[in-house]
């Protein structure tokens, strides 16, 4: 019987959301960081995208977020040629790594000590986390302003990707080891560490190349132009959203779409599965972060599914386990609350 998608709204931001990343699973349970042009990232529950903290620092828009694997260090890379590190339990700012123009990247190594920055600069920037004070490593090579960077192989090797370039870099050599070429500009770009498969973004195409040797996989053409796909951790699923406003989710091995929602009120660019699979977040212009259910229907987080009475003749349908609430009263409500979530000193539970 078919269930109705219900995606849920985490209000709060007040510019479009430009980039989300999940934490690994944590004995807490995991966590969602949010970037945003409105310079406060915001950290979340992952699996009910409720409100722990905003970062507050940057004096610029903030361009790319992510947590480490335990979800006790927080990055930001922000327009104001600033990356930040932070103490994800407490909210309080470790470090400012001065850039000499927009960051628009940042990424942690599985053990926390270095982080990889890069950006509007066109350089690759290695941090050494234990020692703040010391000048970073760079690796030169890229042509035009780098959109991502991220750590590969047991971060062994770096995969960075600019306007229709992706290159990969190894990390004790610091030079390059292979790139490939677009006929168009790259918009997005996600490492999966089970299967060492990169996921590109371009136009309306996806493509899925091995993250070792960058030789294509296999590709699926979209009908919208897409910003951001990610692949689900067992390979199932991919879902992909863009200028569309819509959420595609496909069969990763036939390519046949599976279902598509229109859930935002501007174009998507960001979206990423949760580590245990169960659910997707989506960042949209409209300043909004949703969450969404990989399999409708099913009792997770704050979706409950209710069936019918077997006699009722009514239809299973999934209810969340608090009182709907309207577009327009979240936009009400996150308007009341933006002045005292803003102001007040970041506090982050776990």
């Amino acid at each position: 019987m078919a269930m109705r998608q219900t995606p849920l709204t985490c209000s709060g931001h007040t510019r479009p959301v430009v980039d989300l990343a999940f934490s690994g699973i944590t004995p807490y349970g995991y966590f969602l960081i949010s970037a945003c042009k409105d310079g406060k990232p915001m950290l979340r529950q992952g699996d009910t995208g409720d409100w722990i903290g905003t970062f507050l620092g940057h004096k610029g828009a903030v361009w790319g977020a992510t947590l480490n694997k335990d979800a006790t260090k927080a990055a930001t890379a922000a327009a104001d040629f600033t990356a930040k590190v932070w103490d994800a339990v407490s909210g309080d700012e470790l470090m400012t790594l001065a850039h000499k123009h927009i960051v628009k990247s940042v990424d942690f190594t599985q053990d926390s000590n270095y982080l990889l920055t890069a950006g509007q600069d066109k350089l690759l920037r290695i941090y050494d986390m234990n020692k703040p004070e010391a000048e970073p490593k760079e690796i030169s090579g890229h042509t035009s302003g780098i959109k991502k960077a991220l750590w590969c192989s047991d971060d062994k090797q770096i995969l960075s990707a600019d306007d229709k370039t992706v290159r990969l870099w190894d990390h004790a050599t610091m030079t390059e080891v292979k790139s490939l070429s677009f006929n168009m500009s790259v918009s997005s770009m996600e490492y999966i560490p089970e299967g060492e498969i990169l996921v590109i973004t371009y136009g309306r195409s996806i493509a899925f190349h091995s993250a070792v040797s960058l030789e294509p996989i296999k590709s699926f053409e979209t009908p919208a132009t897409i910003n951001s796909a990610s692949l689900h951790p067992e390979k199932e699923f991919l879902v992909a959203g863009g200028e569309d406003f819509k959420l595609y989710k496909y069969d990763y091995n036939s390519g046949e779409e599976l279902e598509s929602y229109k859930g935002h009120f501007g174009p998507i660019h960001c979206v990423r599965f949760s580590p245990d699979g169960e659910l997707y977040a989506s960042g949209s212009e409209d300043g909004t972060l949703r969450l969404w259910q990989t399999v409708v229907g099913k009792t997770y987080g704050l979706w409950k599914c209710v069936l019918p009475e077997e006699d009722s003749g009514e239809l299973a349908k999934p209810k969340i386990n608090f009182p709907e609430t309207t577009e327009e009263e979240l936009e009400e409500i996150a308007s009341e609350n933006s002045d005292s979530i803003y102001s007040s000193t970041p506090e982050v539970k776990a």
